[in-house]
């Protein structure tokens, strides 16, 4: 598969991008000297420039510190909230298919999940779970699950067609085996290749319902507060919002492109 998204040079772009990203987030405390709680009003809103490649915000925390380590959290927001949408959405799309009398009623509460937009489902998840990490993770993780059970749905219904499966029951294996050793792992990578797109939506996700209030409190840095933070100084020191809004930009896009470069390397019918 590596081999043939070489070819694919905006793809490839996309993935070195968004491995440099995650990298400095991992490394922030070795890229930078800053603590990003620390506060010094006497920095307030510098321009980029000096010792502050990026500037400072209103506090006088320097703009990288905060953006590398907003970043961190953002990436594991993301990847909580995909991890658990999975976990539901996938469980709810395989039982769906495998056990029919299930589908009907599964299917039907994924729909009406489904006709929410995702930005309106996940605003009123985390006005009723509260504010903190905890509730934004599966705030973020119910937002993702309707969308997951459907494409794992539709791809277990096909795989149930297939002779193995047929073979499977008529030996006498369990219900238990038949989805885990057959079924699972015939839709995985289905599953992972979505999972890459929905991971983009969920960063987005995240960081709209922490430029709104909803998300992580400040201090604490994320990238979707910290834009929010730098709106009321939008004319004076637009520089912040400015970097992280293009930042989560960048995150968003990259995945996105990695999404459709796997689903073409997957599915032989949308290579081009």
């Amino acid at each position: 598969m590596f081999q043939r998204l070489r070819s694919d040079k905006v793809a490839l772009a996309a993935l070195i991008l968004l491995l440099v990203i995650v990298a400095a987030a991992v490394f922030a405390p070795l890229l930078t000297p800053f603590d990003p709680y620390h506060t010094n009003l006497r920095l307030r809103l510098r321009p980029p420039g000096g010792a502050h490649l990026l500037g400072t915000d209103s506090q006088g925390r320097d703009l990288l510190t905060r953006l590398l380590y907003g970043t961190r959290t953002t990436l594991v927001l993301g990847f909580a909230g995909v991890a658990i949408g999975t976990l539901i959405g996938g469980t709810i799309g395989l039982l769906a298919a495998f056990y029919r009398r299930l589908e009907g009623p599964l299917m039907r509460i994924v729909d009406v999940l489904l006709s929410f937009p995702s930005i309106l489902f996940g605003l009123a998840l985390a006005a009723m779970l509260g504010i903190g990490m905890d509730s934004l993770v599966i705030a973020l993780g119910l937002s993702a699950s309707p969308r997951i059970a459907r494409v794992t749905r539709a791809t277990a219904a096909t795989v149930m067609q297939a002779e193995y499966m047929e073979a499977g029951r008529v030996i006498g294996l369990s219900d238990a085996t038949l989805i885990h050793r057959y079924l699972l792992r015939n839709c995985a990578a289905s599953i992972v290749v979505y999972c890459t797109l929905q991971f983009g939506e969920t960063i987005l996700l995240a960081a709209a319902l922490g430029f709104l209030g909803l998300g992580l409190q400040p201090p604490i840095a994320e990238l979707g507060s910290i834009a929010a933070e730098g709106r009321s100084f939008i004319f004076l020191a637009p520089h912040v919002s400015t970097a992280a809004s293009l930042l989560i930009f960048v995150i968003v896009l990259s995945c996105n492109v990695l999404g459709d470069a796997f689903r073409d390397l997957t599915d032989p019918k949308l290579r081009r």
